[in-house]
């Protein structure tokens, strides 16, 4: 029999046979044979009576387009609904899809699924952070254009993206490397430079000489070497440009206390920036008396005390001693090792116009990342004993009153005030000047943006001979990046080569003049996405202003806790710098923050070489995994996935063998979802998700059951055990409403909210029939619990929804039935049920941190003992406590709230 001679079509009695297990092919010639049907309700109008492995298949096979179209429905702008704006990071487009993506925005489609069901009108965009070094080492090493390599691997993991079912605001698509884009990069890289924020010096940095380019502090591992060739990085002096963050250090540092708990980043971002308590200051060097046309910014740690200075201290390593500097032979004449040695070369303040000797220090570092530092002997004995070493003149500038407050002599104009209005005033004044005043860190620097690559923003500057440096007039932009011929090998700057875009014109006198050639981190282009998604097609500014502050501030931001300090701390300074700007309204942009951890899976390495062996060269048929060949034991740990490590999983190979629902409620349900999930599908995860699955869909086929031949359910035919029974369902049901939207609002918790549906299905199961033919309370419940899984799980709640829609006789007669399920507002509690005096949530926390709540009793809400048994029987304990050595419950008097503490 072939293809051409059969069709596929339904036997007649399939229409009247509700739960048919048969369907016809018809041949041509009008004879009939009979085969297995696996067809689904919204397909045939039957209903398949159990959900296996083919039905999962045409459920998710029929409703991959239409939820795609449901979403494009719902997205449409609808200015009347609340704005939700969920973000996850976006990737960068290496074509390969690995499950730390399907985790990541998993649970950003899932979160933004119940925010639309909720009522919110919802951003969810995708976009591609596509510059970058591994699509420019691509190119050469494969001999290809890397725009061609990055957008093929764009086309290729969009692909990969849709096949998952996740719905993207796709009309808001973003690529860095795009020219409408990365214009905008550019114009914002433009007002930086005209607010003297971005600046070209020359500066010691990390030379990857593998991959010809500067890697941030960062990006440097412990050992020295390159985050991302592994090569031992070296230390040279090269003109490198820069954006000043350190202006903006004390107001990122202070804007974070305003933010909501970021699952420990806030503290990661505080310790990294540091405590702001000194201040830059410029200096003009001069020597024999006259300017020699340089400025030496340093820090002072007490810049209240900025006249009491005796000197300029500078590292022997600093640039003025080994750049291109005309003062390094002058210095070096100076230098003396492991001693304190005054230099000829003088620094005037520019804030005060005194003049200091520049000192070069015996120290070999400073505190934190300092290389100059302002010499105050009244408040260092260090800065002291080498102003009386070098015979240096200063002045003291505090003086004690008798009630002990420090104010300021010798001080100028602010001689007489305390230190903290002192220390207010001057800075005020400094910054008026230009000459610095912004309370900053020894730890932090300012970011160096420069990259010796081509595969980058064009930093759009040029340098004439007769002008100097000068900035691209807007106008101009974008400078567009040009097309280079051959990437056979990796050199420096490889825009050199393009002579025909390197030499051009001097905006300013007409002249020959050079564009810049090194290109911006890509850090910077990842440091406002989040707004162009806001506003994607305009072609006349970054984004319209109106529109940004609808959309902005990200609602929650999901993400790997890898970009925890720079990517965050970068992008944060850009939206304090565009609220200076008056560009945005909000200054912080995001609100909450979810940090993912990552997905692991287990390694086997030889314990002789630590090298890492492929699973099919492994022998598991004894109790220790031993190479197959040599039989040697194998050393077995949990790592992050990594095809070097063998040990990486194909998202497109599970979708195939489980389904996409069923991945998704693995990814979910298999930890919260700050921690890291350990991938073994041996374990009861999967197997459990899909008999949920299967039991749902159970739960369904029973009331099409009960219904089934227009029986006609009676509420009143119910006695006092059936009413009792229908009233705990109800209990469950409001239970549950509570628990998952608190989970999903609060702590993001959606491991949790799956566990409480698991529960409420529990509760149906044991339902008597009578109960689900003639219980409004069963009915609503069922249909309650396929609109709130259906955030996680779409297909089968879809189908699930058309099950329910027809089945007869309905006594939930209030939901829209005639539209699907996403389109269902998200369940409230029933009024009635707040109203209980004798139930309370209590509160569950393990180690300090909030896990959810269960219900009890008011009266068993008093003794931790029995607390703690209630707690350890319901459906969160089983999944949070059972296994854990609980050292101690502490149940809180005041409030319901109980804390286990156990040992992790």
């Amino acid at each position: 029999m072939t293809a051409a001679m059969w069709k596929l079509g339904p036997c007649a009695s399939c229409w009247k046979r509700r739960l048919c297990g048969w369907t016809c092919f018809l041949k041509r010639d009008g004879r009939q044979a009979l085969g297995p049907c696996r067809s689904i309700y919204s397909e045939t109008g039957t209903w398949e009576r159990d959900y296996r492995a083919e039905t999962r298949k045409r459920v998710e096979g029929y409703w991959h387009s239409r939820i795609k179209e449901q979403f494009r429905i719902i997205s449409e702008t609808d200015r009347s609904k609340p704005k939700c704006y969920v973000l996850s990071m976006f990737p960068y487009p290496s074509g390969n899809l690995h499950m730390g993506h399907v985790r990541v925005y998993t649970i950003s489609d899932s979160m933004a699924h119940f925010q639309r069901m909720r009522g919110f009108q919802v951003l969810h965009p995708m976009g591609w952070d596509a510059f970058g070094l591994p699509a420019e080492n691509a190119a050469i090493e494969r001999g290809l254009d890397p725009e061609q390599w990055t957008k093929s691997n764009i086309a290729h993991m969009r692909k990969r993206l849709d096949s998952l079912g996740l719905c993207f605001d796709w009309q808001n698509e973003v690529t860095t490397c795009q020219p409408d884009y990365y214009k905008w990069t550019q114009f914002l890289f433009l007002k930086l430079h005209a607010a003297g924020l971005a600046y070209q010096k020359e500066g010691l940095v990390n030379w990857d000489p593998v991959d010809q380019t500067v890697l941030a502090d960062e990006q440097v591992d412990e050992s020295g070497c390159s985050w991302r060739s592994g090569a031992k990085v070296e230390q040279r002096y090269l003109k490198q440009w820069f954006i000043k963050t350190t202006n903006y250090a004390k107001s990122l540092l202070d804007a974070l206390e305003d933010l909501p708990d970021w699952y420990g980043v806030k503290e990661m971002q505080a310790n990294w920036i540091g405590v702001c308590t000194g201040s830059y200051f410029d200096f003009d060097l001069k020597v024999d008396g006259r300017h020699v046309g340089e400025k030496l910014p340093a820090y002072a740690s007490s810049p209240e005390a900025v006249y009491g200075a005796s000197h300029v201290s500078i590292l022997p390593s600093h640039r003025l001693l080994h750049g291109s500097s005309h003062l390094t032979d002058i210095l070096h004449k100076s230098l003396v090792s492991d001693t304190d040695c005054r230099t000829p070369v003088t620094a005037v303040n520019l804030f005060n116009g005194q003049e200091i000797p520049v000192v070069i220090s015996a120290k070999k570092e400073f505190e934190g990342h300092l290389d100059t530092v302002l010499g105050i002997p009244s408040l260092s004995p260090e800065d002291a004993a080498v102003a009386k070493k070098l015979g240096l003149e200063w002045c003291e500038v505090f003086e004690t009153l008798p009630d002990g407050t420090e104010r300021l002599q010798n001080s100028g104009e602010f001689t007489g005030l305390d230190r903290l209005s002192a220390i207010q005033a001057v800075l005020l004044q400094a910054r008026d000047l230009g000459v610095g005043g912004y309370l900053t860190s020894s730890k932090m620097r300012d970011w160096l943006i420069s990259r010796q690559r081509y595969w980058g923003t064009p930093i759009p500057v040029v340098h004439c001979s007769s002008c100097g440096t000068l900035p691209v007039p807007y106008e101009d932009l974008p400078v567009l990046l040009p097309k280079i011929k051959s990437f056979a090998a990796r050199g420096l700057s490889p825009l050199t080569t393009a002579s025909d875009w390197f030499n051009c014109t001097c905006p300013k006198c007409k002249g020959p003049a050079q564009r810049e050639t090194d290109t911006m981190d890509t850090f910077v282009d990842s440091a406002w996405y989040y707004y162009r998604y806001t506003d994607p097609r305009n072609s006349q500014k970054p984004f319209d202003k109106a529109l940004a502050d609808f959309w902005m501030p990200v609602d929650l931001y999901v993400g790997g806790k890898e970009h925890a300090v720079l990517h965050l701390y970068y992008a944060r300074f850009l939206s304090h710098f565009c609220n200076d700007q008056n560009m945005v309204k909000y200054r912080q942009p995001f609100c909450k923050l979810l940090v993912h951890g990552l997905i692991k899976g287990k390694t086997f390495r030889l314990a002789s070489s630590g090298q890492y062996v492929k699973k099919e060269e492994i022998n598991f048929s004894g109790p220790d995994p031993l190479h197959a060949t040599t039989s040697e034991k194998l050393h077995t740990t949990w790592e992050k996935m990594s095809k070097s490590k063998h040990n990486g999983i194909d998202p497109a190979e599970m979708i195939q063998q489980y389904g996409i629902d069923t991945v998704r409620l693995y990814i979910l349900y298999a930890a919260p979802p700050e921690q890291d999930i350990l991938w073994d599908i041996r374990t009861d995860a999967i197997p459990g998700v899909l008999r949920w699955q299967a039991r749902l869909w159970a739960l369904v086929t029973k009331l099409l059951d009960a219904r089934h031949g227009g029986a006609v359910p009676t509420p009143e035919l119910l006695n006092k055990k059936e009413k009792a029974e229908a009233k705990k369902i109800w209990q469950s049901k409001n239970y549950t409403v509570s628990q998952v939207t608190s989970y999903m609002t609060q702590d993001f918790l959606l491991n949790a909210a799956i566990s409480r549906l698991m529960g409420l299905t529990n509760t149906l199961s044991q339902a008597t029939s009578r109960v689900i033919l003639h219980s409004a309370e069963y009915e609503d419940a069922l249909v309650t619990l396929c609109i709130m899984s259906a955030p996680m799980a779409p297909y089968l709640a879809s189908e699930l929804w058309k099950g329910l829609s027809s089945v007869q006789n309905k006594l939930a007669v209030h939901y829209r039935w005639n539209t699907d399920v996403l389109f269902q507002q998200w369940p409230s509690v029933d009024s009635e049920y707040l109203q209980q005096p004798d139930i309370v949530q209590m509160t569950v926390r393990i180690n300090n941190r909030v896990c959810g709540s269960v219900s009890m009793p008011q009266q068993a809400a008093r003794n931790t003992e029995t607390v703690q048994e209630l707690i350890l029987q319901s459906e969160l304990g089983v999944t949070q406590l059972q296994g854990r050595v609980i050292k101690k419950a502490v149940l809180s008097p005041r409030t319901a709230l109980i804390n286990f503490l156990v040992e992790d």
